[in-house]
């Protein structure tokens, strides 16, 4: 189905004046769609549903806006994930914009291709990302792809990518806003029981305007919201532990705004200079199996993070317990 030249008042595939309004002429899909074949379901649907049986739990990380942290959150969230024991794929559909291979310490790896199908790039030896970056030939190659395109990859990364015997987590870091990929992931995933969206804002109410936005495209095409991560939340100096409200909640921030929408809040992660240095290496933001041979110096460090990465691992503790009632 050619789907750069559909019209605007297009009635959809589904109407019963599929190719026979007036706003089909000159379509090139006119005949397709008054023949009813393009209202019958994707075939690569139950493939994907196939594939996917082995994933515990498959959740998307959304954002209203870019520029708030959403894949900051994806990837440390996988780390941390990991770093629980946990098998855990981390699914970047950001098309135009990958940054999962430079946020794992990956970048530069390949994809391969076996008899199973394609193999996901390991930083760690239970968690796997795939990633459009991992195909370019370089990090500074622009992907300029219209939207069949784009969606087209989408399907064969969760068509053909082999995870292993089986996943507990898998995240799907999504681009922001509600568009193309959006709409092209939770259609093809319909028949694969997801169990929902984390959705990442900062507190001030410029991003807030769009989350609720968000929040209302997932209630539209029936996909649970896990909750609202609120990143940003403000500035705690290291030497005296006065916090400072970076980017103001002038309407109350993420917490007020979930009790509005009737979501849950997952909690407040505050900016850290250690986050983004973690981030630019690619390595794990908390402490995990993966940094400690020693179950007792594990326990020792977890108590004794600071504020910010006890903020990070609260938010993560409640999607778990919150997935595991799920």
């Amino acid at each position: 189905m050619d789907n750069s030249a559909v019209p605007e008042a297009c009635p959809g595939v589904e109407s019963a004046n599929a190719g026979k309004g007036s706003a089909c002429a000159g379509c090139p899909n006119q005949q397709l769609c008054a023949s009813g074949e393009a209202a019958k379901p994707d075939p690569a649907i139950q493939q994907i549903r196939q594939r996917l049986e082995g994933v515990k739990h498959k959740f998307l990380v959304l954002s209203g806006k870019g520029g708030v942290g959403k894949s900051t959150f994806s990837a440390q969230l996988a780390f941390a994930l990991a770093g629980l024991d946990h098998q855990v794929g981390l699914l970047d559909i950001d098309i135009c914009g990958p940054s999962q291979p430079k946020m794992m310490g990956v970048e530069g790896e390949q994809v391969t291709q076996s008899s199973l199908g394609w193999q996901p790039v390991y930083p760690l030896d239970n968690l796997g990302v795939i990633s459009i970056g991992f195909l370019l030939s370089n990090t500074a190659e622009a992907v300029i792809w219209r939207g069949p395109k784009k969606n087209g990859m989408i399907k064969q990364f969760l068509k053909d990518v082999y995870w292993g015997d089986g996943l507990d987590y898998l995240v799907v870091d999504c681009p922001p806003g509600t568009s193309d990929e959006h709409l092209s992931v939770t259609s093809y995933l319909s028949a694969s029981k997801v169990d929902g969206a984390v959705i990442v804002t900062t507190p001030q109410e410029m991003s807030l305007l769009d989350v609720r936005k968000e929040i209302n495209f997932c209630r539209k095409v029936g996909v649970p919201v896990l909750g609202v991560v609120e990143n940003m939340s403000g500035f705690v100096c290291a030497k005296c532990g006065t916090e400072t409200l970076i980017f103001h909640p002038s309407s109350g921030g993420a917490e007020k705004m979930c009790q509005e929408m009737d979501v849950p809040f997952l909690g407040r992660i505050p900016l850290d200079k250690e986050l983004m240095e973690c981030c630019e290496k690619g390595t794990p933001y908390l402490a995990g199996i993966h940094s400690h041979e020693d179950e007792g110096e594990l326990a020792e460090q977890i108590q004794n993070e600071g504020v910010c990465r006890k903020a990070m691992r609260s938010v993560v503790q409640g999607m778990v317990d919150g997935l595991g009632a799920a």
